[in-house]
């Protein structure tokens, strides 16, 4: 369903983030600055077929109102693709915290390596 709609342009792997449940009619529709305590939809495109089948997902915040410097790890998820989303995955998440935060994406095969990651604002 949203395979063929997110990977067009590319076959690297990508981060989406919506303020409503992401479906193929708004899943162009992304945002990156979110209301304190509002859902934040997000969608991870995996074009390459990961063999174990298991993501990583880390939310990272930027100690400070600049986004630089420190960073302090919030919320971490293991995923499991499923057999109809080996390619992507998609949830939400609830920050109550202002700030910078980073969304960074690992597979289970390569732990080591980040497959993709993208920066996002929660506040005002």
């Amino acid at each position: 369903m949203l395979l063929c709609a997110g990977c067009t342009g590319a076959d690297k792997p990508a981060i989406l983030f919506n303020r409503h449940p992401i479906s193929e009619q708004n899943v162009y529709d992304y945002s990156v600055i979110f209301p304190i305590g509002t859902r934040i939809y997000y969608l991870v495109l995996v074009p390459k077929k990961i063999q174990s089948r298991y993501i990583y997902i880390q939310v990272i915040k930027k100690d400070n109102s600049y986004g630089r410097l420190g960073y302090n790890l919030i919320w971490t998820k293991n995923v499991r693709l499923k057999d109809e989303e080996v390619n992507y995955f998609t949830d939400y998440l609830v920050l109550n915290e202002k700030g910078f935060y980073i969304m960074k994406v690992y597979s289970k095969d390569n732990p080591q390596k980040v497959l993709t990651s993208a920066e996002f604002r929660v506040g005002e």
